[in-house]
């Protein structure tokens, strides 16, 4: 099972310690996340919504991205330029996969468990239970549509999430 159909269940619960300390690592993949703050960061906006995820759980940066990239053209679409998306948490987490061979001649190949320590493969955002995980803000005209970005943004996270609304 590769990285590309490896799911992303597989890296989702907490265990031990976070392994974060790049410049001991060599080959940390870079994070995927161009932008953190996207739209008009300036514009005069008057309602707030946040995704929340329902428990802890890491996050991969790859479903970061797909949930930013989710949300922003859902935005775009409808309204505009009028709206703020922030990304509130960084991946900072190094995801180490064993990598195990299969197929023929695997197992004269293959060192099984033994050095099972792992390569970096990925990296991860650590998240605890109601930490907001995304930002937007926009007007009272694009509320609603706001709510169904931010929606379609936590489909693509891995664990359950809810959009609530900052009151005002």
């Amino acid at each position: 099972m590769g990285r590309k159909t490896r799911p992303g269940r597989i890296y989702r619960q907490i265990k031990g310690k976070a392994y974060t300390r790049k410049e001991y690592m060599g080959g940390v993949p870079h994070s995927r996340i161009t932008e953190f703050d996207i739209g008009d960061p300036k514009g005069d906006y008057n309602c707030t919504v946040h995704l929340i995820p329902n428990e802890q759980c890491k996050i991969t940066h790859t479903s970061l991205e797909a949930a930013r990239i989710a949300a922003t053209r859902f935005m775009s679409k409808t309204a505009g330029n009028r709206f703020h998306l922030k990304i509130r948490t960084y991946p900072h987490v190094v995801l180490r996969e064993n990598k195990i061979v299969s197929g023929a001649g695997a197992d004269r190949i293959s060192d099984g468990m033994r050095h099972a320590f792992g390569k970096p493969v990925g990296l991860a955002a650590k998240l605890k239970r109601d930490q907001i995980l995304m930002t937007m803000r926009t007007t009272k005209d694009f509320l609603n549509t706001a709510k169904l970005a931010l929606g379609k943004a936590g489909s693509k996270i891995t664990v359950p999430c809810r959009v609530e609304i900052e009151p005002t």
